[in-house]
C-alpha cells in the first residue's frame, strides 16, 4: 500500500509507446470498439454523478446499458448552472479523467492512479440501479484491482498508461458518434439538446464545444505523457 504514495519511475519508451498505439487500436477497430465503449461510459457517467453532487444536486442511480447508453439520475431544480454543469459534464468527462491520469502519470503516481480509479469505481458501484451496469462497473473494478494487488510495478505502470492513452484517445469519438445520430434525428433527448433547451444555444454549438474540450485535453494530456520518452 506504500506505493500509492511513492513515486514510480517512467517506463521504458517502448512500453509507453507501445501501450499508445494498443489503445489506438482499440479505439479504432470496429471489432474492439463496441466492447470498449462501455469504459467511455462508465466515465461519462461518471461525470455526470460527481458534478451533480458537487453542484448539490441529489444522485439517485446511475444505470448503465448493454448498447452503451447510460443515464445518470440526480435530484434538485430542473434549471440553472447545477443541471448544466451536470449535462455538461457527461461527454467531456472521459477526456478530462485522462488528462488527471495524465497529470498523474507525469509526476510518477502510476499506481496511486491505478487506486485512485479503484475508489471512483468503488463508489459508482453504490450508485447503480441495473444489473447490467452492475456487471460492467463490477468488470472493471475486478480487473483494475488484480492489477494493483497482484501486479508487478512494470504491468502496474502498463496499465495504467494504457488506461491514460485510451480515456484521452477515445473521448472524442462518441462526441463524433453524437453529432452523426442527431443529424439523423435519432438523438433528441441527448445531452446537447438538453443543453440547446435549458440554455438556447444550439445544440451543434454544444457538441462543438465537447469536441474542442476532448481534443484539447488529448493533446495536452500527449505533452505530459511523452516528454523524456521520445
Amino acid at each position: 500500500m506504500s506505493a500509492v504514495t511513492q513515486t514510480q519511475p517512467v517506463p521504458p519508451s517502448g512500453t509507453v509507446l507501445l501501450t499508445a498505439a494498443v489503445a489506438l487500436a482499440v479505439v479504432l477497430l470496429p471489432g474492439l470498439w463496441p466492447v470498449a465503449r462501455h469504459v467511455v461510459t462508465v466515465a461519462h457517467e461518471g461525470a455526470h454523478a460527481v458534478t451533480a453532487v458537487l453542484t448539490g444536486r441529489r444522485l439517485t442511480g446511475i444505470r448503465l446499458h448493454s448498447d452503451t447508453s447510460g443515464l445518470t439520475v440526480s435530484r434538485g431544480r430542473p434549471r440553472g448552472v447545477g443541471m448544466v454543469l451536470t449535462l455538461f459534464a457527461g461527454y467531456v468527462g472521459p477526456g478530462l479523467i485522462g488528462l488527471g491520469a495524465a497529470a498523474l502519470l507525469g509526476a510518477g503516481y502510476a499506481v496511486g492512479l491505478l487506486w485512485a480509479l479503484l475508489v471512483l469505481l468503488a463508489l459508482m458501484l453504490v450508485q447503480i440501479r441495473n444489473l447490467f451496469g452492475l456487471w460492467v462497473v463490477l468488470v472493471c473494478g475486478t480487473a483494475v484491482f488484480a492489477v494493483t494487488w497482484w501486479a508487478g510495478p512494470t504491468t502496474q505502470s502498463a496499465v495504467a498508461y494504457a488506461v491514460t492513452w485510451f480515456l484521452l484517445l477515445a473521448a472524442p469519438r462518441p462526441v463524433l458518434e453524437l453529432q452523426v445520430q442527431r443529424s439523423r434525428g435519432q438523438a433528441r433527448t441527448s445531452d446537447a439538446d438538453q443543453l440547446a433547451r435549458l440554455t438556447r444555444v444550439p445544440g451543434i454549438l454544444w457538441v462543438m464545444v465537447f469536441a474542442a474540450v476532448t481534443l484539447g485535453a488529448a493533446a495536452l494530456g500527449v505533452t505530459w505523457l511523452l516528454p523524456g520518452v521520445l
